[in-house]
C-alpha cells in the first residue's frame, strides 16, 4: 500500500517537505511533522489543540458525535455493565477481566488502601482552612519518600505496583483531606467494604458510631469516579505525561497531574457550578441571569453547559443525569433551593432555542456538582473526588508512555523578545 503523504513548499525558496501521514483506528489522520525540524521549521499550536503529541490506544472522543471510549467500549456501556474497578483494570491491562482476574485485582487494591501512618503527622503541617486540593497534592507527592525502594520505572512489575497502590490509596487520602479541613479524627479503611462504600465510611464516618453505606450513593460515588476515570490527552493527562518523559516518579507525576486537574477551567468546574448556584440564590432570579448568559457584552457565563471537547451532547453527562435521578429520590431534596435552581435551568438548557442551538447541553461537571452536594459533600472537595477517579487515567498513560519508550517532553516556542543586545552598566542607564 502507498504510503499517504503531504507536502509543504514554503513560498519564494525551493524547498518542498514531505510529511508521512498517519492513520489511527479511528478519528483524524496526523501529518508527522518531524521533518520541519531539519529544515529550520517549527509548528505553531498555542494550546496544542492540533497537535497529536503521543501514541496511545487508552482513550478515543469523538467530541462532534458525543462518542467516549475506554479500550473501545463506550463509557454509557461500562456505566451501566461495570464497576470503577472493573473498568480500571480495563484501563490499566487493556482488556476487561475474567472474574478470577476481577478478585485478584479487587484484593489487591483492597490491599494497599492503608497509608503508612507518618503520613497522619504530615497532614498536621497543613493549615485546616487550606483548600483540600492543596493537601492533596503535598499528600501524594510525599508518597514517593514511602515508596522509594522499588521505583524502578523501568521495572513492569514496579510500575504495575505503583498503579495499585496509587488507585488505592487515593480515596484514603481523598477523606483524610476532609476529616483533617472539618477536625474530625481519620478513619482507616475498612476491607470488608467495596471502593465507594469505602470512601464514603471514611469520608462521613465517625469512631463514636457505626456508619451505614446507602447503596444507592455508594453507587452514584462509584459511578461518578468511573465517569471521570480518563478523558484522553486533556491538561492534566498531559501534564503527568510530560512530567513522566523526565525519567519522574510516578507519584511525583500524579501530583503534577493534580496540580494541573486543580484550575478552575480543567477540575475546577464542578466546583464552579455550585458557586453559580448560590450566586443565582433563588429561582426568581433565573430569568435575569440567563438574560446575562445571552448578552455577549456580560462576563456572566452558565458553569456546567457545553463542553470543549463535546459539541453534542457530553455521553457522561446522560448516565449522570440518570443516577442524579436516584440520588435525588433516594434522599428526597426536591427542595433543596440550590437543587430547584439547577434542575431549571436545566431544563432551560434542553429547551430554550439560543441554549440548544450553541449546543450548550448540561455536561458532566453539572450534574456531578449537584450529586455532590445532596450527598453531603462540600464544594471544596468536588475536584480532589475528580483527582480520586482520574488517578487510573493518569497512570495507565503514564505505563502505557513508560512501556513505549519516550524521549523527554520539549515544546519549541516562537520567539518574539529582543535578539542580542549590548549590556549597559548600571551607572549609565
Amino acid at each position: 500500500m502507498t504510503e499517504k503523504k503531504a507536502q509543504l513548499t514554503i513560498e519564494g525558496t525551493d524547498l518542498a517537505i514531505d510529511l508521512p501521514i498517519r492513520s489511527g483506528t479511528v478519528g483524524p489522520d496526523v501529518i508527522d511533522v518531524g521533518a520541519l525540524t531539519k529544515n529550520g521549521f517549527f509548528t505553531y499550536d498555542p494550546g496544542f489543540v492540533s497537535t497529536a503529541a503521543c501514541e496511545s490506544s487508552i482513550t478515543y472522543i469523538d467530541g462532534g458525535k458525543g462518542v467516549l471510549l475506554h479500550r473501545g467500549f463506550p463509557i454509557d456501556v461500562l456505566a451501566e455493565n461495570s464497576s470503577y474497578l472493573e473498568s480500571c483494570y480495563l484501563l490499566l491491562h487493556g482488556e476487561l477481566p475474567t472474574a478470577e482476574q476481577l478478585e485478584e485485582f479487587e484484593g489487591a487494591i483492597t490491599h494497599h488502601t492503608m497509608v503508612h501512618e507518618s503520613i497522619h503527622q504530615f497532614f498536621e503541617g497543613f493549615h485546616h482552612n487550606a483548600h483540600p486540593m492543596a493537601k492533596m497534592c503535598g499528600a501524594v507527592g510525599s508518597l514517593s519518600a514511602f515508596y522509594h525502594d522499588d521505583l524502578d520505572i523501568t521495572n513492569e512489575k514496579h510500575r504495575i505496583t505503583a498503579a495499585y497502590r496509587l488507585v488505592a490509596k487515593m480515596p484514603t487520602l481523598a477523606a483524610m483531606c476532609y476529616k483533617h479541613h472539618v477536625g474530625q479524627p481519620f478513619l482507616y479503611p475498612d476491607n470488608s467494604l467495596g471502593y465507594a462504600e469505602n470512601f464514603l465510611r471514611m469520608m462521613f464516618g465517625t469512631p463514636c458510631e457505626e456508619y451505614k453505606v446507602n447503596p444507592v450513593l455508594a453507587k452514584a460515588m462509584d459511578r461518578i469516579f468511573l465517569l471521570h476515570a480518563d478523558h484522553e490527552q486533556n491538561a492534566s493527562t498531559s501534564t503527568v505525561r510530560l512530567a513522566g518523559s523526565s525519567g519522574a516518579n510516578p507519584y511525583a507525576c500524579i501530583a503534577a497531574g493534580i496540580a494541573t486537574l486543580w484550575g478552575p477551567a480543567h477540575g475546577g468546574a464542578n466546583e464552579a457550578v455550585l458557586q453559580m448556584l448560590e450566586e443565582i440564590g433563588d429561582e426568581s432570579n433565573i430569568d435575569a441571569y440567563i438574560a446575562k448568559a445571552k448578552d455577549k457584552n456580560d462576563p456572566f457565563r452558565l458553569m456546567g453547559f457545553g463542553h470543549r471537547v463535546y459539541k453534542n451532547f457530553d455521553p457522561r453527562a446522560k448516565v449522570m443525569k440518570q443516577t442524579c435521578g436516584e440520588v435525588f429520590a433516594e434522599l428526597g431534596v426536591e427542595n433543596d433551593p440550590l437543587l430547584r435552581i439547577a434542575k431549571r435551568l436545566e431544563q432551560i438548557a434542553l429547551e430554550d432555542p439560543y441554549f440548544v442551538e450553541k449546543k450548550l447541553y448540561p455536561n458532566v461537571d453539572f450534574y456531578s456538582g449537584i450529586i455532590m452536594k445532596a450527598i453531603g459533600i462540600p464544594t471544596e472537595m468536588f475536584t480532589v473526588i475528580f483527582a480520586v477517579g482520574r488517578t487510573v487515567g493518569w497512570i495507565a498513560h503514564w505505563h502505557e508512555m513508560i512501556s513505549q519508550g519516550t524521549r523527554i517532553g520539549r515544546p519549541r516556542q516562537l520567539y518574539t523578545g529582543y535578539d542580542a543586545r549590548e549590556y549597559v552598566p548600571v551607572e549609565k542607564r
